[in-house]
């Protein structure tokens, strides 16, 4: 069996953002050789997400809104974890949005539903992140 680690890096300049990374697994997938197996892509912050959906931007919008309703930012006093930072929000968001994703890899390729796709979500950007893509099969 193979196996295949590879990290991305982002620079996120709002405090909230989505990215599709899509293109970046599917390259990884592409390096690794693996032509069935599974690949899990994770966030290795604890205030941002990794989850798949469709890439349309209403729907980004709705969960920009949405998430805020769950979870406002403001006021920051509002939650007890926001002594020394005032992100308590953000951990949050991304309980709701979840930490990783794992996809089949059939025939070297994701092995995707119609429409998806995969996102990291930052709800504590200004700052530098990343996430793992680690790759096992044949």
């Amino acid at each position: 069996m193979k196996s295949y680690r590879k990290e991305l890096a982002f620079q996120i300049e709002k405090r909230r953002e989505l990215i599709n990374i899509t293109a970046e697994v599917r390259k990884a997938v592409k390096e690794s050789g693996v032509s069935e197996g599974l690949v899990l892509v994770n966030s290795m912050h604890i205030s941002s997400s990794v989850f798949i959906n469709d890439d349309e931007s209403g729907l980004h919008d709705d969960f920009e809104v949405w998430l805020e309703k769950l979870a406002p930012e403001k006021p920051y006093d509002q939650y007890k974890h926001n002594t020394f930072e005032d992100n308590a929000d953000a951990h949050l968001k991304r309980t709701v949005m979840g930490r990783e994703v794992v996809v089949a890899i059939t025939d070297g390729a994701l092995d995707f539903g119609p429409w998806e796709q995969i996102f990291y979500g930052e709800f504590d950007g200004k700052r530098r992140k990343r996430v793992l893509i680690k790759i096992i099969g044949e």
